[in-house]
């Protein structure tokens, strides 16, 4: 039997679970320490920081020490998603930090994506955020989610807004919410972490299927009607998957768990884990820079860039010693590098890490 491996920061993640989203009552539902009712939005004020002090999780010379997603919006704000913390925003002159005060569900940030009307989306651990630039609005269970504890988020050509969380996949048109049953394909063995119904990472094809990733039963493609499963049986390298991503080729990229990293061309699977050109089998925070080159991280062993030809691997040589969870280029092309062990600026061939003083230019 395949055992579970059980990391420091999977313990850490525990704790955060619970002194950030509370514990589940009787009903099975997340506890809300602090909710918006009636989805009443709530002001963002510019002029609110908070200071983290937390000696748990406090990082002396890092923002955080474990964050998890970096986005830039359309009027180039960054955004930096945490495990903990909730969120901080830099305008290009400040960085704030944005918690429940301002109106955010808390829990950590599992997604940050923009729709066309220049809405910012966020998945937590606490529910669905929607940020217009002044306010936020939350949405949990009350307004029609099954659940509240969000791994993925995808929006569509179309503009409709897809949510992976623990019960499964539901689809959000602005004003309500329609849950999809997934079904599940037979496997030898689930290595199921939080939910066997927990979707974990969601994408779009360029003939506008979705691709969903899973808690044990491998990756499935969705177009609209039926669900088409890919497992270890078909060539998958592992079935619990972590992350997905769609590279301009068309290529889907598969990180995973237990198995490392898998690439799906349409026709078969590449897996350079199994073929040991890359070390590691935890594989996350998938991103493809403006040459078309696929990075990603590994744990315990850093970045993996792949040119197309070639993989390039960026470590402690380098000064890098964390669990990368997402990497992102901006429009001012700088390199963030974020993880368990804070936020990295990637700069002539070295990382660095960054404080709320920076490096920021």
């Amino acid at each position: 039997m395949k055992k579970k491996k059980i990391a420091f920061h999977r313990v850490t993640a525990l704790i955060l679970i619970i002194s950030t989203i509370g514990i589940p009552p009787s009903n099975g539902q997340v506890a809300q320490p602090s909710k918006i009712e009636n989805n009443t939005p709530t002001t963002l004020n510019p002029s609110i920081t908070t200071e983290i002090k937390d000696p748990l999780f406090f990082m002396e010379g890092q923002l955080c020490q474990h964050l998890r997603k970096i986005f830039q919006d359309s009027k180039g704000n960054l955004w930096f998603g945490t495990n903990v913390y909730d969120l901080m925003r830099y305008n290009g002159e400040t960085l704030k930090y944005i918690t429940k005060k301002e109106g955010f569900s808390g829990g950590r940030v599992t997604g940050i994506m923009e729709d066309k009307a220049g809405n910012l989306w966020f998945a937590t651990g606490g529910g669905l955020n929607k940020y217009d630039g002044k306010s936020f609005t939350v949405f949990t269970e009350e307004h029609g989610l099954p659940n509240s504890e969000i791994w993925s988020l995808w929006i569509d050509s179309d503009g409709m807004i897809w949510i992976g969380h623990n019960e499964g996949l539901s689809r959000f048109d602005g004003n309500e919410f329609k849950n999809i049953a997934v079904p599940k394909p037979a496997v030898k063995e689930a290595n199921v972490i939080y939910s066997p119904d927990r979707i974990t990472g969601i994408i779009e094809d360029k003939e506008g299927n979705l691709w969903l990733g899973t808690d044990g039963f491998g990756i499935c493609r969705y177009n609209g009607k039926t669900f088409t499963h890919f497992t270890t049986e078909k060539g998958l390298c592992d079935n619990t998957i972590y992350e997905l991503m769609l590279d301009r080729k068309g290529n889907i990229w598969i990180g995973t768990f237990f198995g490392g990293v898998s690439k799906y061309d349409g026709k078969k699977f590449t897996n350079y884990t199994k073929d040991k050109i890359v070390n590691g089998v935890e594989v996350s925070g998938f991103f493809e820079d403006n040459n078309g080159d696929v990075w990603f991280g590994v744990e315990n062993n850093g970045v993996y860039r792949y040119d197309g030809n070639s993989f390039s691997h960026y470590y402690k040589k380098e000064g890098l010693d964390a669990l990368i969870l997402s990497i992102y280029r901006d429009k001012e092309n700088r390199f963030w590098f974020g993880g368990w062990g804070g936020l990295f600026r990637y700069d002539e061939g070295s990382f660095r890490p960054v404080t709320k003083d920076g490096p920021w230019e």
